[in-house]
């Protein structure tokens, strides 16, 4: 786990964030006048107005409190900083459930460097519920109080729970590599979106594997997987922060076993 010597500054500020996007979001989830756009960006690829209001309620925010740092966010042009930290935002990670009334979608908020991220938040705000992780912190918040998130022990895979946003995980070629792995575990579910990486973190799911992912979608959850004792790499065991192919695994072995089987079927 990497320190910051601005470790305060930098949760306090991703805390400040988490809330200004709760606001944002609840305006509009379950609004029978909720505005929904499609992007065009190949199949169906919405956009709506609480992504919108969502980011740009976080990014007034760096501009009061860190305006000297880069901003990569989703819906909105990158901003270059000047201090080698940048803050990676997805407003609402699961647009689809959202406009769909379902509490599985979530805000994701890393502030990362060079290296990849530091710390990371995915907060749900319907349920109430924020993972941390990072800079020394590893904790849900929610209804239920506070606890510490700590990752699966190992266990055979035949054993394992896996997740994926969808049944086709990418290209055909990663799709069947995935088939391979579902077929060696015990429970495939699909359709969490980010919260099922939390539930890794949460020491509820053993395995989330995606393939075409942005940055934005990734930089969260893997400072809060790897913070409560997970690893998440690319499906070569190399560095996850750039998007792409992604397995996040509880613990080393079954991230072992399961990257067997995925770099094997993909190629």
């Amino acid at each position: 786990m990497r320190d910051h010597p601005e470790a305060d500054s930098l949760i306090a500020t991703a805390h400040a964030l988490a809330e200004a996007a709760r606001a944002a979001t609840l305006r509009h989830f379950r609004s029978a006048a909720l505005s929904v756009q499609d992007k065009g960006q190949g199949g169906f690829d919405p956009v709506t107005v609480a992504d919108r209001e969502a980011e740009a309620a976080m990014r007034a925010v760096l501009a009061e409190r860190r305006p000297r740092d880069g901003i990569l966010g989703e819906e909105m042009d990158d901003v270059a900083g000047e201090t080698g930290l940048t803050w990676v935002l997805d407003p609402i990670d699961g647009t689809r459930g959202f406009m769909s009334g379902t509490p599985t979608w979530g805000v994701l908020i890393a502030v990362s460097d060079a290296q990849g991220p530091l710390y990371g938040v995915i907060d749900q705000p319907h349920i109430g519920e924020r993972f941390e992780g990072g800079l020394g912190r590893t904790e849900l918040t929610g209804p239920g109080g506070a606890r510490a998130l700590c990752t699966r022990p190992p266990r055979p895979l035949d054993r394992a729970i896996l997740f994926s946003t969808y049944p086709e995980v990418g290209s055909p070629a990663e799709s069947a590599a995935f088939a391979a792995l579902s077929d060696r575990v015990q429970l495939t579910r699909y359709g969490l979106d980010c919260y099922a990486y939390a539930l890794v973190a949460l020491g509820q799911v053993d395995l989330v594997v995606e393939a075409g992912l942005h940055p934005y979608d990734i930089h969260a959850p893997i400072a809060v997987i790897q913070a409560a004792g997970g690893i998440v790499t690319d499906w070569r065991g190399g560095p996850a922060h750039g998007g792409g192919r992604v397995i996040a695994a509880a613990n080393p072995e079954v991230h072992a076993a399961a990257l067997d089987i995925l770099s094997a079927a993909a190629g």
